[in-house]
């Protein structure tokens, strides 16, 4: 029941009931009601920002678990760019350097991605700038690796040209150096035993008894098998690479033209034809058609007492038979 409310009138000296109007009353219970609603409002708005509701618990794990992700998946981008970077590191100074080929630019294995902006699709997101910077960097890796892909499959091709062109390039003595007698003439200025003038030596003479076995002094394809007036009977085998070889005045000759031979193959004999005083073997090494000292191909042969003492021998004015 509602209170009575009273007021002192002076003028009759008593106190007289207040009358409240309807329309106050609905007034005051209206604007009641209201400042209810509106404490009630902003205490929901207040504690809302404490108490989230399942839905919102479950989106901020989510959202958390997706920026720790977004975070490891960056460290592992850069931890493997740091692993490529050695290895490109090492493809330039020690792969291509060993096999002699050019290191591919810098330039060339971090260039970026121009034109139009390949990543606006990705615009929008609440992570926006960092999904677009990881896929960025996915780009540039996945470029990169694709370079030093292709870069790898030119040093395996690189390697085996290398293993092959260290089997052709002549490593060996033609004669087996227990076979021999002496180094008889080395690549030099000599007399010539017949013609008796100076002359300059293009070989190296090995003095051996006549049907002494000669060997290929590497891998190679035999391009001429015949005698000649002055080399008598002799074999040429290219090696490829430019290097050709000449084993001159034989006794009798293996190899037939045409023929490919490896390293260490019989390829002749020791003998005395052509233009020659005494059995022995005449041998040259050519690259791109122009005569070497072959005391410098016989690395794969010689203990270093031992080519010391080939190179002394060689250089010595000694006979010559040819």
């Amino acid at each position: 029941m509602a209170k009575v409310k009273y007021y002192y009138d002076a003028d009759t000296l008593s106190y007289r009931k207040i009358d409240v109007k309807k329309s106050e009353y609905y007034k005051k219970t209206v604007f009641g009601v209201l400042a209810v609603l509106l404490i009630a409002f902003i205490g929901f708005i207040i504690f809302s920002q404490f108490l989230m509701s399942p839905n919102e618990r479950a989106i901020n794990r989510e959202n958390e678990n997706l920026q720790l992700n977004l975070d490891l998946f960056s460290k592992r981008i850069a931890e493997s760019s740091a692993i490529l970077n050695q290895l490109q590191e090492r493809d330039n100074n020690i792969y291509r350097m060993y096999f002699e080929a050019n290191p591919i630019p810098n330039e060339q294995r971090k260039a970026g991605f121009g034109g139009v902006n390949r990543y606006k699709s990705l615009d929008g997101y609440d992570n926006s700038k960092m999904i677009k910077q990881l896929t960025k960097d996915i780009d540039i890796l996945s470029k990169q690796l694709v370079i030093q892909s292709k870069s790898l499959d030119e040093i395996v091709i690189l390697a085996k040209e290398k293993e092959k062109m260290l089997a052709s390039i002549p490593a060996i003595l033609p004669v087996k150096l227990v076979d021999l007698t002496r180094m008889a003439s080395g690549y030099k200025w000599r007399m010539h035993p017949i013609l008796k003038i100076r002359k300059f030596h293009k070989g190296m003479d090995f003095t051996a008894p006549t049907g002494t076995p000669i060997y290929a002094s590497g891998n190679g394809k035999v391009i001429r098998s015949s005698r000649s007036a002055t080399y008598g009977r002799v074999v040429y085998i290219d090696h490829g690479y430019g290097y050709t070889t000449i084993y001159a005045h034989m006794s009798k000759i293996k190899a037939k033209r045409g023929q490919n031979v490896k390293r260490g193959d019989l390829i002749g004999y020791v003998g005395n034809t052509g233009r020659s005083v005494s059995a022995h073997l005449h041998y040259e090494v050519r690259k791109n058609g122009k005569a070497l000292n072959p005391i410098n191909f016989y690395y794969g042969d010689l203990t270093p007492a031992q080519f010391a003492a080939m190179q002394k021998a060689s250089e010595e004015e000694g006979q010559s038979y040819d």
